[in-house]
């Protein structure tokens, strides 16, 4: 079993920036990618960013430019800075690891970006 705790969501004003953390713990085997995912209000859950154990990144384009994505290998964790933010980016945000063995999700974290 896998347990994938998030934390770091909150309110923030558009133009202002958060920083997510996800750690995984457990009968954790062989990670080859950890990522973020989001879900918006009356949306489907869409990734964000992700990144994969040989050093590969993806980025959603709408946020480009504007998050990055880092992980720490050492302590299985995974963070998410958040620049620039826009009320657009309002969501409850996912963290996802995946394992040779599965994949598991995290609870989620509420980010809400309003003024």
């Amino acid at each position: 079993q896998v347990q994938v705790v998030e934390s770091g969501g909150g309110l923030v004003q558009p133009g202002g920036s958060l920083r997510l953390s996800c750690a995984a713990s457990g009968s954790v085997f062989s990670i080859y990618v950890m990522g973020w995912y989001r879900q918006g209000p009356g949306k489907q859950r869409e990734l964000v960013a992700r990144g994969f154990s040989g050093g590969r990144t993806d980025y959603a384009d709408s946020v480009k430019g504007r998050f990055t994505i880092s992980r720490d290998n050492a302590r299985n964790t995974v963070y998410l800075q958040m620049n620039s933010l826009k009320p657009e980016d309002t969501a409850v945000y996912y963290c996802y690891v995946g394992t040779s063995r599965g994949g598991w999700w995290g609870q989620g974290t509420q980010v809400t970006v309003s003024s």
